[in-house]
């Protein structure tokens, strides 16, 4: 048979033969038991391809947890973190440029979204994980402040939303996972919404549904 025949029928073929089988792309969690949400917009990412070979991250606000993966969607490490102590999926017009002392309450969210991150220097020189650096949000060691220490190891997501908006996480996660995934390379940070639906804010899909096949 001709090779271009064979490889264009064998492209075409593949994907039905791994809907039938079951053998579909999707993150690798290991151990951990991620929300419904996370676990689809990871299968999604993953399946779409939509990290473009870069190490990823998502946090979750609703259970205010983080999940990082390598570039192939396998994982590398989990915590929780602490979020914006204001609930919402924006970002304040110009909170970028506010002085901390000058930022409302309502301000202070975590805002939802696909963030290409990069590892940098904060107002104080430490390192961090910029995540908007427009609007001043990175992924950062735990600031020892307002019982932060503490607030990481309850049970209770609610105890954790606290920060001006910053992802906090404990410190030996930071330099164990964090600071060495995205040393050497940018990587995609996704922040899920606890407000708006999630494949609005990131085009996403349902994997399941999308490999599903049709009948005939």
């Amino acid at each position: 048979m001709n090779g271009f025949f064979f490889g264009t029928a064998l492209a075409f073929l593949l994907p039905c033969a791994q809907a039938a089988s079951g053998d579909i792309q999707r993150a690798d969690f290991g151990r951990e038991q991620p929300s419904r949400e996370a676990r689809l917009i990871a299968d999604w990412i993953v399946h779409s391809g939509d990290n473009q070979s870069r190490v990823f991250a998502i946090v979750d606000k609703v259970d205010a947890k983080v999940f990082v993966f390598d570039a192939d969607g396998r994982i590398r490490g989990a915590a929780p973190v602490l979020l914006g102590s204001a609930r919402g999926d924006h970002t304040a017009p110009g909170i970028g440029k506010k002085p901390l002392a000058a930022v409302r309450p309502e301000e202070r969210t975590t805002p939802a979204g696909r963030f290409l991150a990069a590892v940098g220097r904060n107002a104080r020189g430490e390192d961090v994980v910029w995540v908007d650096y427009d609007a001043a949000v990175s992924m950062h060691r735990v600031v020892r402040t307002q019982n932060r220490l503490q607030r990481l190891t309850t049970p209770t997501p609610a105890d954790k939303r606290v920060s001006y908006g910053c992802i906090n996480v404990p410190v030996a996660f930071y330099e164990t996972i964090v600071s060495p995934a995205f040393a050497k390379t940018e990587g995609i940070v996704y922040v899920l919404p606890e407000i708006r639906p999630m494949h609005e804010v990131f085009g996403s899909y349902d994997v399941d549904a999308r490999s599903a096949p049709t009948p005939d």
